[in-house]
């Protein structure tokens, strides 16, 4: 048997694989009522930022052409970059092509040989490989447990530099961070804390920038990620931060050397977003409005879901199967909802993870919520709790 045979028949022995535990994904466009998206503002079809998308192509081509170091850098990533700063009350930020390779490069970079990382147990994929391509040792702490934080910092014998890893706001249980404790364990232990602010820049905070600004903390001592392609409708990411912490990932954040720049009309349409997130603050509150609305009408039909004002809401099924049906039903009625499952999420916590826009009406959420009630009849439990592990 070739190489190639061997080859082709252990891929599809996995593919099978899947298929059989209910964790084969699909490509599918978007159809209905988005329920499911990060566009929490709307933005992506703002038509002021489409119209500045679309004159920055014109004026600046279709792509970058090459990495930043090289031909890839314009007048327009330095403005973005100066912008998003003070957005964020930051001394400077660094533009990449993805939440993915900020991540990457930030926890690639930072943390060195006989360095400790700490890290949430439901952090994000992207950190958790940016944490494996470090030279540094992991420490894996309970979600959002302060107690069990302090309990691995305190028993931690090394002498190297240690980081607190955390997301801001939680992107598949739509739960928040200590942030505050955390700060605060950085102060006593001198770790260094980073934020992935993904789901929460352009929502929480009085200038929408993020969980950070809401729990009122300096972000001289913080370094946060933070993805452009959810509340601010483009794409890319910022890393925020000090001076000296930019320069130093210029210098080794390989993902941000070795990549191709983002086209650079993507800038010119992050700035008009930003703009439009501090002048139309009804955006923001619609979205947490809204999802007060539903998670209470989610609740009246059964489901313990959290009274907070997070904009995801996860509603767990618990089986692949049945977490995949419930998906296609509601699909079927018109409403773009996905089914989540492991690895993404831990097993037997397989869910709809519903996200809220600012554009939903109150009609809309009520349909939505009859919906859910008739394609979820016939499951013997409804609960959003889940068990941490």
């Amino acid at each position: 048997m070739s190489f190639e045979s061997d080859f082709e028949n252990r891929i599809k022995r996995r593919l099978e694989e899947l298929d059989h535990q209910g964790l084969k994904r699909e490509l599918r466009e978007p159809a209905g009522v988005d329920l499911s998206s990060n566009d929490f503002l709307s933005l992506s079809k703002h038509p002021l930022v489409k119209a500045r998308m679309a004159e920055a192509v014109l004026k600046e081509g279709t792509g970058s052409t090459a990495s930043r170091l090289l031909r890839g850098h314009r007048q327009m990533f330095t403005e973005v970059e100066r912008r998003f700063a003070d957005f964020k009350l930051a001394q400077r930020s660094l533009y990449f092509g993805s939440g993915y390779a900020a991540n990457v490069a930030v926890l690639s970079t930072f943390p060195e040989k006989g360095d400790v990382v700490f890290s949430d147990r439901l952090n994000h994929a992207s950190i958790i490989d940016g944490i494996r391509l470090s030279a540094a040792k992991r420490k894996i702490f309970d979600h959002c447990n302060v107690d069990n934080l302090r309990e691995l910092l305190i028993g931690d014998q090394s002498t190297g530099q240690r980081f607190i890893v955390t997301e801001s706001l939680f992107g598949m249980d739509g739960d928040k961070a200590p942030l505050a404790e955390y700060a605060k364990l950085c102060e006593e232990t001198g770790a260094v804390l980073i934020v992935d602010e993904a789901h929460a820049v352009g929502v929480f905070g009085e200038r929408g920038s993020g969980l950070i600004e809401a729990r009122g903390m300096d972000h001289a001592n913080i370094i946060s990620v933070n993805p452009a392609g959810k509340a601010l409708g483009v794409g890319g990411a910022f890393v925020a931060g000090s001076e000296w912490m930019v320069d130093y990932l210029i210098q080794r954040g390989r993902t941000f050397i070795f990549s191709t720049a983002p086209p650079p009309a993507m800038a010119d349409a992050l700035v008009v977003s930003m703009e439009i997130i501090t002048n139309e603050p009804d955006r923001r509150r619609k979205v947490l409005n809204n999802s007060a609305l539903l998670r209470r009408l989610i609740s009246d039909i059964g489901f313990d879901v959290e009274q907070c004002d997070s904009p995801i809401i996860p509603i767990i099924i618990g089986e692949n199967d049945q977490a995949i049906s419930v998906a296609a039903e509601l699909q079927s009625l018109g409403f773009d909802v996905r089914a989540i499952r492991p690895p993404t999420v831990p097993i037997g916590t397989a869910r709809l993870r519903i996200s809220v826009h600012c554009e939903l009406t109150e009609d809309t959420i009520h349909s939505f919520v009859n919906a859910l009630k008739h394609a979820t009849a016939n499951l013997e439990n409804r609960s959003c709790s889940v068990a941490y592990s």
